[in-house]
């Protein structure tokens, strides 16, 4: 059958696995729960993976795959990378394994090679950029810690701030103190925010809010309004900063859009990325990435054991919509 690669893309809510051979044809795939190792340790998170892992392997006729190309949400620093390549040479499901963040799996499945940047926007927010010499650029994504601020989750967060000071007087109006609450059938802001702190409303549910702000924008509201230029601020100062680090400002660079804020192309914020961007890096071209994220950790796998460009194309058409 010639070279395998198990490919693994793991986000928070659910994994893809895939085994393909180097010809780049896809012989399996298999899907499973979220991989979340900061919630449950790194040995117990990699187990989840041993169901969809064994399914995709069983389904493609092998035993053992050649490589594990494993594309993992909270591959965050080195040392996390390193554990986890460790944790997955341990299950002995390959003879070599290449641990990357999840977000590098968005880029390279937007991208004929591996150049190009990506800004992923869904719960949080994060941004890779990779050049065909190996040479990537990357942020922590770990929160305001380490200088974050985006993704539904940070959206959300500062709506409600706003909702709350407009409905108390510290701060100024906005109908963010009305559609938010109304989004959950309750009178009030501060009854939505008793009903979070008191966990009535699991914490999970606030992402519901995210189209709420958007909404509320389309509608005129300054404030919700000027949120959404402020993450489009955000997801562009990434990129440019990504493509700088690589050297890519002034040449023709793709940058990838993915994630769920992203990928629902609100008006405002879509049209905002890309003005933005066409200003501070005129030479980039935006595009939202429709494909999955798995056939990027296929590629990626493809790229690690030097397979031609025709498997490469072989492995894109069979996810890529005509």
């Amino acid at each position: 059958m010639g070279v395998t690669v198990l490919a693994i893309d793991a986000g928070n809510s659910k994994t893809d696995v895939a085994v393909a051979g180097a010809d780049g044809t896809v012989l399996a795939t298999a899907r499973g729960g979220g991989f979340r190792p900061p919630a449950v340790g790194t040995g117990r998170a990699v187990d989840a993976l041993a169901a969809p892992v064994a399914s995709a392997l069983a389904a493609a006729g092998v035993r053992r795959a050649d490589h594990v190309s494993a594309c993992l949400a909270n591959a965050d620093f080195p040392a996390e990378e390193e554990d986890l390549t460790a944790a997955l040479h341990a299950r002995a499901w390959a003879g070599t394994v290449t641990v990357r963040n999840d977000t590098f799996a968005v880029l390279r499945a937007g991208v004929p090679e591996p150049r190009g940047v990506a800004v992923v926007c869904g719960a949080g927010i994060n941004c890779v950029g990779m050049r065909p010499d190996g040479r990537t650029a990357r942020f922590p994504a770990l929160g305001r810690i380490s200088g974050d601020w985006g993704g539904g989750w940070g959206l959300t967060e500062e709506a409600l701030w706003h909702a709350s000071r407009a409905q108390d007087g510290r701060g100024g109006p906005t109908r963010l103190a009305e559609t938010l609450p109304a989004h959950f059938h309750l009178p009030s802001v501060y009854a939505l925010v008793e009903a979070l702190h008191l966990r009535r409303i699991p914490a999970a549910r606030r992402h519901e809010l995210t189209p709420v702000v958007f909404a509320t924008a389309a509608d005129g509201d300054e404030v919700a309004r000027a949120l959404v230029d402020r993450l489009a601020d955000e997801v562009v100062t990434m990129a440019a900063v990504a493509l700088t680090r690589l050297d890519l400002l002034d040449e023709q660079t793709p940058v990838l859009l993915g994630g769920s804020v992203l990928a629902a192309r609100h008006p405002q914020l879509d049209d905002g990325v890309r003005a933005r961007l066409a200003a501070r890096a005129p030479q980039a071209t935006a595009r939202v990435v429709t494909e999955p994220p798995v056939l990027g950790a296929i590629l990626l796998g493809l790229d690690d054991v030097g397979a031609p460009g025709s498997a490469h194309a072989r492995a894109t058409a069979t996810y890529r919509s005509p």
